[in-house]
């Protein structure tokens, strides 16, 4: 069987299966801290008044994003990102353990989860700027594009699998989940030590600047690179708005009446429509009309998001974030080529830190978007507004950036 070149490079691999581990980790415990939460909230509250709490969860863990993003960039340009790595999957398996440890009590808590995701938050706003920024570094430049493509199809898999299994799991006892989710956590910080041991060939690269001067040139960066800032700030606008990911509690409890593992299931369509689209990527990168494409992918995302939530057939729901997810991970190809390809090593984790708390802010923070306009506008309303939000956000896009509409070519900048 032909292995692609980059699962050759051995420090790649390592990292690739570390971060399907944490992924589908995370995905796991997402899916059973919705279904607790909810359930749990049921007991006392109303559909909406529970789908407001379980939008919380998302804020819990995007507020220390916001707060400690920039800091969490610059740490990985200044230090050695493998280590930093381990520190934050450790932290990710003991945030899960605690989960579990609540999952079993009689009366739970949902304060303390909060407190608890919080924490989790933490751990994920310094991992991810240190995950991404390796991958650069750990592979020729020539394959850059397959390796950001092989390891998105990594997260895709994941998001296939992990709530599949966070489905099955909390069909018996969201204490499972957590405890799956513990377990799959000490296993990444296994292969992230595994890691830290390997030869690289970019060092990390401490700088004698202050934490200040540092964050300050990652910003200027930024703001200097338009194509890149657009690519993540639409990211954030259009998926923060359209993103459905808090909603499918109520969807699979109330609507299409499928239970947990049902909500599972929804979980999983969105996935399985990135992870097949992804896999075409690797295998045949788009190289031309870059722009052009991630417009096109994040407009038929918020059509994808309106037939979904008109649907009251889970196959045809299901179908729809299925294809929702197709249309996302050819935006997400996008964003990485242009993120990783237009922005030097040494400012890597900054930059990439304030993408991933763009990207963060489309998922946590967007799902307590979405438990808001529930409350206000009812579960399906809040469905509704999110898909004609994001192609709204869309049109406004290729107004003001028409950098990013004229982007062609997915190559390294000359010299």
């Amino acid at each position: 069987m032909l292995i692609p070149t980059v699962f050759r490079i051995r420090a790649y691999t390592t990292l690739w299966f570390c971060r399907v581990l944490t992924n589908t980790a995370t995905l796991i415990q997402s899916v059973a801290l919705g279904w607790l939460v909810y359930s749990t909230a049921r007991l006392t509250n109303d559909e909406k008044a529970s789908m407001f709490l379980v939008g919380m969860i998302g804020l819990a863990q995007f507020l220390p994003m916001f707060a400690l993003a920039l800091i969490a960039g610059e740490t990985a340009d200044r230090y050695d990102r493998r280590k930093i790595l381990l520190c934050c999957g450790l932290l990710q398996a003991l945030c899960a353990g605690i989960f579990a440890l609540l999952a079993m009590q009689p009366h739970i808590s949902l304060p303390l989860i909060f407190i608890v995701a919080g924490f989790f938050g933490v751990s994920r706003t310094f991992g991810a700027p240190a995950s991404t920024s390796l991958v650069p570094s750990l592979v020729p430049r020539d394959q850059l594009s397959r390796a950001i493509a092989y390891s998105t199809l990594g997260f895709q898999c994941a998001m296939v699998l992990g709530p599949w299994l966070g489905g099955v799991l909390c069909a018996i006892t969201p204490a499972y989940a957590n405890a799956a989710s513990f377990a799959l956590y000490l296993a990444a910080s296994g292969a992230a030590y595994a890691l830290s041991k390997l030869p690289m060939a970019v060092k990390p690269n401490p700088q004698g600047a202050s934490r200040l001067v540092m964050i300050r040139e990652g910003l200027t960066h930024l703001w200097s690179s338009k194509i890149v800032l657009a690519a993540i700030s639409l990211d954030l606008f259009a998926v923060l708005l359209g993103g459905v990911t808090a909603l499918l509690p109520a969807y699979a409890k109330d609507i299409l009446h499928t239970g947990p593992e049902g909500f599972g299931h929804l979980r999983s369509a969105f996935a399985l429509g990135a992870g097949c689209t992804t896999l075409f990527l690797a295998l045949r990168p788009i190289k031309r009309h870059a722009g052009k494409w991630m417009l096109a992918g994040v407009t038929i995302y918020g059509l994808a998001t309106l037939c979904f939530a008109v649907s009251r057939e889970a196959g045809w729901s299901m179908l729809a974030l299925a294809i929702a997810g197709a249309a996302d991970s050819i935006s997400v190809f996008m964003r990485q080529n242009l993120v990783q390809i237009l922005t030097p090593d040494a400012m890597r984790g900054r930059v990439t830190a304030v993408s991933t708390l763009f990207i963060s802010a489309t998922n946590e923070l967007g799902e307590f978007e979405s438990g808001v306009a529930a409350r206000f506008l009812g579960v399906v309303g809040s469905a509704v507004f999110g898909g004609l939000g994001s192609i709204l956000v869309t049109g406004i896009w290729a107004k003001i950036f028409p950098a990013l509409r004229k982007a062609d070519h997915l190559n390294p900048p000359t010299a």
